[in-house]
């Protein structure tokens, strides 16, 4: 934000007023790198020069990722549909389209971890799991192809969502599995786009995910727990979903996620006293348009132009720290790339860009993206093409034979 504002960047810089940690010596050394950069920075303005969003490394980086993962991405082997989102939904936030071979050979793969049982898993023989789930149809939302749609068995996914549903409206992310309100959203978010949901499906899901607003405003994993940037959104994101807005306190949440940028950095951090993470761009900043969505009919003079917080800011952070030289986005500046912090830096990117029809680009035209869905996080038109789809596929099927 010290790039933005044009203010004397010493004195955004984050007060310490307490003994010396190994939190406060990280945050000292993520402003130190960060003022390093935005410093070079404010030369090249004066000289008018544009900072560009390097498009062509960051495809480039992402398309490698389709092809093959070198043995250092063996940790994620339980994530494979995760990686399948992460990159097609960044490809389509940068305007890039593979290739229809490429479409059906992934929708293959996504096809080959569905469980008989109903439910996506993380990689063949896995158990069925509501993160993967969510990341496997909403990988396949962002094929945009009806083909791919179709491999989806709608049946069976809406009975893996009733057995991951308790009696208290919470959701369990897989069988004997942790119980948080990521669940609730995944369900949500799978339901509305395979055409499944209803009520009784998402039976006291709302007052069970309100429960998990926390003293400070913002969302914990389950009620009782620190409140968080992911769980925040994904607390939002489904009340919105089930219409059940109404259960929470919005001034709280409001005055929550605006602390949540940082000043000096222009960044979000995820939780109260922690540090930037370009990944909290979409987790953090996505809960503004979410919020704007439900305060517009209580303030009658909120501005419709641009979100509730610094949207330049935001880019500034994104364009200068976290594009990495040869493609790909990172937590911070020092960090290594990877496939999630690509693709979150991007949506957060989105974000920042796009408020209603107003357009806000740091640079030139050529760093704008495209906009992103702010519920689903999917680019728009693709998450209601797919979710119509398979809606007018289900009334036909279930139309009785005469």
């Amino acid at each position: 934000m010290a790039l933005s504002l044009g203010k004397d960047m010493a004195s955004l810089r984050m007060q310490l007023d307490g003994p010396v940690t190994i939190t406060s010596q990280e945050q000292t050394a993520v402003e130190e790198s960060v003022e390093h950069i935005y410093s070079a920075c404010q030369g090249r303005t004066r000289l008018k020069e544009t900072f560009p969003l390097h498009k062509s490394r960051h495809i480039s980086y992402l398309r490698k990722g389709l092809l093959r993962l070198s043995e250092n991405f063996e940790c994620l082997d339980a994530s494979r549909p995760w990686l399948c989102y992460w990159i097609l939904h960044s490809l389509n936030l940068l305007g890039d389209q593979i290739s229809q071979e490429q479409q059906l050979r992934l929708s293959e793969f996504l096809k080959s971890v569905q469980a008989d049982s109903g439910g996506f898993c993380g990689n063949i023989g896995h158990l069925p799991h509501l993160a993967t789930t969510y990341a496997a149809v909403s990988a396949l939302a962002s094929l945009d192809f009806e083909p791919c749609y179709d491999i989806i068995d709608t049946d069976k996914l809406k009975q893996f969502l009733e057995n991951m549903h308790n009696d208290d409206g919470s959701f369990t992310m897989h069988k004997d599995g942790e119980l948080d309100v990521r669940g609730a959203y995944c369900a949500a978010v799978v339901a509305q786009l395979s055409g499944i949901h209803s009520d009784e499906l998402f039976a006291n899901t709302g007052e069970w995910i309100a429960k998990c607003q926390t003293f400070e405003g913002g969302f914990g994993s389950r009620p009782g727990t620190e409140a968080h940037g992911g769980y925040t959104f994904c607390s939002l994101a489904a009340l919105i979903l089930l219409n059940k807005t109404h259960l929470i306190n919005k001034d709280q949440l409001l005055d929550w996620a605006v602390h949540r940028q940082m000043k000096f950095e222009g960044g979000f951090q995820g939780r109260t006293n922690k540090m930037v993470d370009g990944c909290y761009s979409f987790w953090q900043g996505g809960v503004f348009p979410l919020l704007h969505h439900i305060l517009k009919t209580d303030l009658k003079n909120l501005d419709e132009k641009e979100w509730l917080f610094s949207q330049v800011a935001l880019q500034d952070y994104i364009l200068f720290c976290c594009q990495y030289p040869s493609g790909g986005l990172v937590d911070k500046p020092g960090k290594s790339r990877d496939y999630y912090h690509t693709c979150y830096c991007l949506s957060g990117l989105s974000v920042a860009q796009h408020s209603f029809e107003n357009t806000f680009i740091r640079g030139d035209q050529n760093n704008l993206i495209e906009p992103t869905h702010p519920v689903f996080n999917i680019v728009l038109n693709k998450a209601d093409k797919m979710a119509k789809y398979l809606r007018n596929k289900r009334s036909v099927n279930e139309v009785p034979s005469k």
